[in-house]
């Protein structure tokens, strides 16, 4: 059984050098004190925050700044760039008419990273 994950949840990017946060608009029903969040919450910027430096040379600034730096990996700011929903979340477990998001769900960027939960942001409620 996994843990649902809610706002304030921990995230980290493969290539990201910080751990970002997620941020569920308040739209969404709540189980716990906060929140909770679906497979559909994977706006860059409203609920994707950035994950301080990005070293992903498929990212064009990363790449751009690498080129002129003549070949030096060059990190530059995270731009999320996710597109798809979270995989696989919780089929069994609906919120707002999509699938709840468990901790063992991944969100694949543009850039190449895998966006994984670190910490659900609760620890009471767990879900399938």
């Amino acid at each position: 059984m996994g843990q649902q994950v809610c706002m304030g949840a921990m995230l980290k990017c493969s290539f990201g050098v910080a751990p970002g946060t997620l941020m569920v608009l308040p739209a969404n029903a709540v189980l716990t004190a906060v929140p909770d969040a679906n497979i559909m919450d994977n706006k860059p910027m409203a609920n994707i925050l950035p994950f301080g430096m990005c070293q992903s040379m498929a990212n064009p600034m990363v790449a751009a700044a690498t080129a002129a730096a003549l070949g030096v990996l060059t990190p530059m700011p995270c731009i999320p760039a996710t597109t798809a929903p979270w995989v696989p979340g919780s089929p069994t477990v609906l919120i707002g008419n999509m699938p709840a998001l468990n901790n063992s769900s991944k969100l694949m960027c543009m850039w190449g990273g895998v966006i994984a939960i670190n910490a659900p942001g609760q620890t009471t409620v767990s879900i399938p």
